[in-house]
């Protein structure tokens, strides 16, 4: 009985009064004199300290003062932060770009072959998703005419000139290293061309088989007649896809690069191009 009876005198202890008096202390005249309880001195404490936590957030959030405070910076120093970080970007992009069309430059000049990069560049600051691919009149006017008109057929307008091999658009059979060029003088009238092993050897032209045996020096060889008295050779292969009489289109897989035959040191190919019963270069007409 006695524990519940100390809990409210403890709770009403909190009420009771006190005189606060503040006496001259010369003629002890009273100047001031308040009327107190430990309730309300806590409780004018406790909302002074809240309000003045708010004029503090609030000064903070709403003054320059924020920015002394370690953490908190300049909206406007955050934007031109972030709007170079973008230009820096695009500037990159562009130079990359740069350097890659002077190193074509540089490889068309040197004869080298062009190395692609198909790797997406994305510009930040292009919105893509806003980018629209709509047909427009004249896009589908130019397919029409490219569709319809026979003269845009490159492989066939070739064989309608006769007598004029730059018509023709040769595929590149095999791709590889040169390791040895055309030479008339030294009877070489072909290109060899290194790759890796089993790679696929392609027709260059259109044509028919006219030729594919094993001959001791130069292993297996397919030959293909071509429009306008052109003739392609291909030996030193491993494997031949194709018989005397097959028809074959250009691109289309014929052998298999090999070793075989006297001549041959390794795996190459010996291509051979021959025009008019003439042995012609085919780094003229095609890259390697």
């Amino acid at each position: 009985m006695t524990d519940f009876k100390e809990k409210p005198k403890k709770f009403q202890r909190l009420k009771h009064k006190y005189r606060l008096v503040i006496l001259n202390d010369d003629s002890f005249e009273e100047k001031i004199s308040l009327r107190l309880s430990r309730l309300n001195v806590f409780v004018v404490v406790g909302i002074s300290s809240m309000v003045l936590i708010l004029l503090v957030i609030i000064l903070i959030a709403f003054t320059p003062l924020r920015e002394f405070i370690p953490g908190y910076a300049n909206v406007t120093i955050r934007k031109q932060g972030v709007e170079n970080y973008l230009k820096s970007d695009s500037m990159q992009v562009v130079l990359a770009q740069n350097n890659l069309y002077i190193d074509n430059l540089k490889h068309i000049i040197q004869g080298k072959t062009i190395e692609f990069d198909e790797k997406a560049r994305i510009d930040s600051t292009i919105n893509y998703k806003k980018i629209t691919n709509q047909p427009i009149e004249e896009d589908s006017v130019l397919r029409n005419i490219i569709e319809t008109e026979e003269k845009y057929n490159l492989f066939n307008a070739a064989g309608d000139n006769p007598g004029n091999i730059s018509s023709f658009i040769f595929f590149n059979p095999l791709k590889g290293s040169v390791t040895n060029r055309f030479n008339l003088k030294k009877e070489h009238f072909g290109l060899d061309i290194v790759a890796p092993k089993n790679e696929a050897i392609k027709a260059t032209l259109n044509g028919t088989v006219i030729f594919a045996e094993w001959t001791a020096e130069t292993g297996h060889v397919i030959q293909l007649q071509h429009a306008d008295n052109i003739v392609s050779i291909y030996k030193h292969n491993s494997v031949l896809h194709k018989k005397v009489g097959d028809h074959v289109k250009a691109g289309e897989v014929i052998a298999i690069i090999g070793n075989s035959g006297k001549l041959s040191t390794g795996p190459h190919l010996h291509f051979e191009l021959w025009y008019n019963g003439i042995p012609i270069n085919p780094e003229d007409y095609m890259l390697f």
